[in-house]
């Protein structure tokens, strides 16, 4: 029996979605075989297949040990696939965590603590002599 590798990751929990795992084959993130080839979403998975799953930072590696079609519980997932990632991966994933960097792009998103604190520094100090208060009915008499 085969399975679509799209649905083989999010049957056994890689992904949370069925269509996050076909973006991460779309765009390269999941490759399969010695020569490590990217995949289609269609690529079909058969028992003893090694895929590589490249979420940043990290590369995880998983041996397909058997074939499902449906979403399991958390508890059935080690029947169905082998984590065989190696250790510098994982330590890879604690650099990062230690060092609390976060991947966005500078303007993007929310503003951190300290870009809100200079933010309102430099909203205070342009304030400062100025007089914002205008009134608008003194106008029209």
């Amino acid at each position: 029996m085969e399975v679509r590798i799209d649905k083989w990751l999010w049957a056994v929990r890689v992904f949370k979605t069925r269509t996050i795992a076909t973006d991460a084959c779309k765009k390269g993130r999941v490759t399969m075989g010695n020569p490590a080839v990217a995949v289609k979403p269609s690529r079909l998975v058969s028992e003893g297949d090694i895929i590589n799953v490249r979420k940043p930072p990290v590369t995880f590696t998983f041996r397909v040990r058997a074939i499902t079609q449906n979403r399991l519980g958390a508890k059935l997932v080690p029947d169905y696939l082998e984590n065989i990632t190696p250790q510098e991966q994982y330590d890879l994933l604690e650099v990062v965590k230690i060092s609390g960097f976060v991947d966005r792009q500078k303007g993007l998103g929310r503003p951190t603590k300290r870009e809100g604190r200079e933010l309102s520094k430099f909203t205070e100090s342009i304030s400062d002599g100025w007089d914002f208060d205008f009134d608008f009915d003194d106008d029209e008499e």
